[in-house]
């Protein structure tokens, strides 16, 4: 069980019960998330560490007896969907929204698990594209709504596989297991470390005197598609000639030695992958010891490695983790989240330092750049479930 804010969910059962003649049933979450280290290590079968966020998606519902799904969603002028179990999925022609919903009932489906129609509202906090996981937030929140409305045999790693199932080959987006893992799989005043080969997962545990800053830079994110792409084939031409499965199979040493092997930028691409994989390992450890000192070294580590050796920051954001870095001075952590080219930063910090790292990038970035930021103040929170 999760608590959330009384005003939102009386919003979101006010337009339920409009919308369906009925109050609602039973109500679910499902959050967003924040990375805090491990950068394209996910689609090489590394180590990624991210948390869940107190930004999520909340479901009202209230099961059917027959095989229809009615749906409407309070962030897109209370839009409404229908569409039968009976029939064959498809997707909807014209409101993306809909078909995150149809993807992960469709997957559910194919998993042969057995539901029946529900009626479902829809709203959600988690900021769309800047790189916190709505979408993942969405699919957990739907998955998690109809396993325990009709008691369905799922471990919650089954419901982020359902997600990023339904994300990959219904949505059309080719996600790794990262966001749908954490947004199902979190816990509060933890981060997750994800095995992305085996799935298997840690909980590490992050001080309480610790907060999650996490500044959109807003810069549009134009490259991101194209360039991706061109990663992940750098990333599988490096492995390649190294002979290995992944670059998860080679040491940092052992690359190192094999530099000579590869076209330069090919080894600095792999470079990137294999240390900010073994980064984050260290990064897991040094958060659960409270050490400050070493998490602040390692995700400025991580940050220089994607701007110099994977080549996927921006002005803007190396400015902002400059501006933030010289002010934290070794007591929290900053580096860039996310696929890259825009997007957010992340910083660690203590409790005390968040009101003056705010004043600071007000002051400054929109002067510098020209662009607003925004900026959000989280915590490590719980995984999806019901409210």
């Amino acid at each position: 069980m999760t608590t959330i804010s009384a005003s939102r969910l009386s919003v979101l059962d006010r337009v339920f019960e409009t919308t369906f003649g009925s109050a609602p049933a039973r109500h679910f979450q499902a959050p967003g998330r924040v990375n805090l280290i491990g950068e394209h290590t996910d689609y090489n079968d590394g180590f990624v560490l991210p948390c869940a966020i107190d930004y999520q998606t909340l479901v009202a519902v209230k099961p059917r007896t027959d095989m229809t799904v009615r749906v409407v969603a309070l962030d897109y002028a209370n839009q409404q969907d229908e569409f039968s179990l009976a029939d064959e999925i498809e997707s909807h022609p014209t409101q993306l929204w809909s078909n995150y919903v149809r993807g992960v009932v469709k997957h559910l489906q194919l998993r042969g698990m057995q539901i029946q129609g529900a009626d479902i509202a829809i709203t959600g906090n988690v900021p769309q594209g800047a790189g916190l996981s709505s979408s993942a937030s969405l699919e957990v929140a739907i998955g998690e709504t109809f396993k325990q409305l009709y008691q369905l045999p799922m471990t919650m790693a089954e419901v982020a596989l359902n997600g990023q199932a339904a994300e990959n080959q219904f949505v059309g987006c080719n996600c790794g297991i990262m966001d749908q893992m954490v947004s199902a799989c979190g816990a509060e005043h933890h981060a997750l470390l994800l095995d992305c080969r085996t799935y298997d997962t840690q909980l590490i545990s992050m001080p309480e005197t610790l907060a999650v800053m996490i500044i959109n830079s807003n810069v549009k994110r134009g490259l991101v598609d194209s360039e991706y792409n061109t990663r992940r084939l750098q990333c599988e031409q490096a492995a390649t000639i190294l002979g290995i499965k992944a670059l998860r199979d080679i040491s940092l040493n052992e690359l190192q030695k094999q530099k000579s092997r590869l076209p330069e930028l090919v080894y600095r691409r792999a470079h990137h992958v294999v240390s900010d994989s073994e980064r984050t390992l260290l990064a897991a450890e040094a958060l659960r010891n409270n050490d400050l000192k070493t998490l602040s070294i390692l995700m400025a580590e991580s940050h220089y490695s994607m701007r110099d050796d994977f080549e996927i920051t921006v002005p803007p954001i190396d400015y902002i983790v400059e501006l933030l870095s010289d002010y934290l001075a070794g007591q929290g952590g900053v580096r860039m989240t996310g696929g890259g080219f825009g997007g957010c930063i992340v910083a660690l910090m203590p409790h005390a330092m968040v009101d003056g790292a705010k004043q600071l990038i007000v002051q400054n970035y929109a002067n510098k750049t020209g662009i607003k930021e925004d900026i959000y103040i989280c915590k490590a929170s719980i995984g999806a479930g019901e409210i």
